[in-house]
């Protein structure tokens, strides 16, 4: 049996949902959860993967190698992200990035977000 799968099914029973109430709850298939347990898929989507998590509030890490991830810590608690931390992931540390060039890339990442959802809409 996959480790995936028993991971899922453990966090379906120690939540007192059954497997199958999870995947109407998501909207995913069943049959993936089965071809998981039986060994033909070896494992989800991302998509999936983090429908997953969300879901039982564990991150995919969790759900893929049974070990949570750690966030860096402050003395205050959990490391925050500034926005030059963003910038810095986006544009490589490179050059001067200007708050015009930031809220253009923020712009459309909220564009791409209403887009998808429009999608999922439609299905």
């Amino acid at each position: 049996m996959n480790n995936l799968y028993e991971r899922i099914f453990f966090l379906c029973t120690e939540n007192g949902i059954k497997p199958g109430k999870m995947c109407a709850d998501l909207g995913i298939s069943r049959g993936n959860i089965s071809d998981l347990k039986m060994g033909r898929i070896e494992s989800l989507s991302a998509d999936k993967l983090a429908k997953i998590a969300t879901y039982f509030k564990v991150s995919v890490d969790y759900l893929l190698t049974g070990e949570e991830t750690k966030k860096a810590p402050t003395p205050e608690g959990e490391r925050e992200i500034s926005d030059d931390d963003i910038k810095f992931a986006l544009f490589g540390g490179d050059g001067e990035i200007t708050d015009a060039m930031y809220d253009e890339v923020k712009r459309f990442a909220q564009m791409v977000k209403l887009r998808e959802e429009a999608e999922k809409e439609k299905k």
